[in-house]
């Protein structure tokens, strides 16, 4: 029987096997073949503490109980929103751009400030105030030219915002941000943040609330409401406002909620039972006065 020829490796192979790595034994095995529990340990020990130097441990920590404030409808999306706006907080971008760039940067401020003040309703006090300091220390970032620090010109434009965002009527809501507003260049501390804040929060609030109370009044034809009727209404709302020593805006709400059937029900009979004409009362009218009675219980700022 022949022997065949065993074909000799050709150069290139020679130089692949050369250039192959050498096989190691496995990692955290011992010679004799025990693993070695010490090095492992040791291995994510000193991972877990450069995560947590660094700060991702904690910055995780603070998304996920975001994501649990939040509830969002979409998750991911809002984590992916979350980290990608975070650079915005850091008082070392504070001076990009400048000057023309400072303008934008101010708005991406703005923005962020937004967003952290709507993840939750006010209604949750620990998580409301929890996102109120962080919306401070975002507009709070110093620049090159600019010292840490909230003047009253961004604060006001955010209050602006804050108003403006939730669709209530410019007549509506400029009574209030006279209030509350403060001067360009005054500083702002986070107590008067918090409160200017909440305060427009709870007047958006409010002013939704006295429109719906509106939609049962009107003429759904005419789209107005009889004037003694609606008068009686908010007769009915000032004496429930006046009757809450309370000073917090959140207060107002709670107030004017204590507006039942049998109360409303009352103003009503006596309104009709006049027997004279009555003129139209718009909803614009209805609004603006609703919230007239909620800003006479806001005090002014200073």
């Amino acid at each position: 029987m022949a022997v065949l020829p065993v074909p000799m490796p050709s150069a290139k192979m020679a130089a692949v096997e050369k250039r192959r790595p050498a096989v190691a034994p496995p990692a955290g095995f011992t010679d004799s073949g025990r693993q070695s529990v010490s090095r492992a340990a040791g291995a994510a020990e000193s991972e877990e503490d450069f995560l947590r130097q660094v700060g991702v441990t904690e910055m995780l920590r603070a998304a996920l109980l975001k994501v649990l404030e939040a509830r969002p409808e979409e998750p991911i999306a809002f984590l992916a929103h979350y980290f990608e706006n975070m650079g915005l907080r850091s008082p070392v971008n504070g001076g990009a751009g400048e000057p023309p760039g400072q303008l934008l940067l101010q708005q991406q401020r703005l923005g962020r400030a937004l967003w952290h003040l709507r993840l939750a309703h006010h209604s949750q006090r620990a998580a409301f105030n929890n996102n109120v300091s962080v919306a401070y220390e975002c507009l709070s970032a110093g620049g090159r030219r600019k010292r840490p620090g909230l003047d009253g010109r961004t604060y006001s434009e955010l209050l602006r915002r804050i108003c403006r965002d939730g669709q209530a009527p410019e007549e509506v809501v400029a009574p209030l941000l006279r209030k509350v507003q403060c001067r360009d260049h005054e500083a702002v501390p986070l107590s008067v943040f918090r409160a200017g804040t909440l305060t427009c929060f709870v007047l958006l609030e409010f002013v939704a609330r006295a429109g719906a109370l509106f939609q049962l009044l009107e003429d759904p034809v005419a789209s107005v409401a009889d004037r003694r009727v609606g008068q009686a209404v908010l007769d009915t709302l000032e004496g429930a406002l006046q009757a809450s020593d309370a000073a917090a805006p959140a207060r107002f709400l709670e107030a004017g909620s204590r507006l039942g059937p049998d109360s409303l029900a009352l103003a009503l009979d006596r309104a009709v039972g006049g027997r004279r004409p009555s003129a139209p009362m718009t909803r614009e009218e209805f609004l603006e006065r609703a919230a007239a009675l909620f800003i006479a219980k806001v005090k002014p700022v200073g």
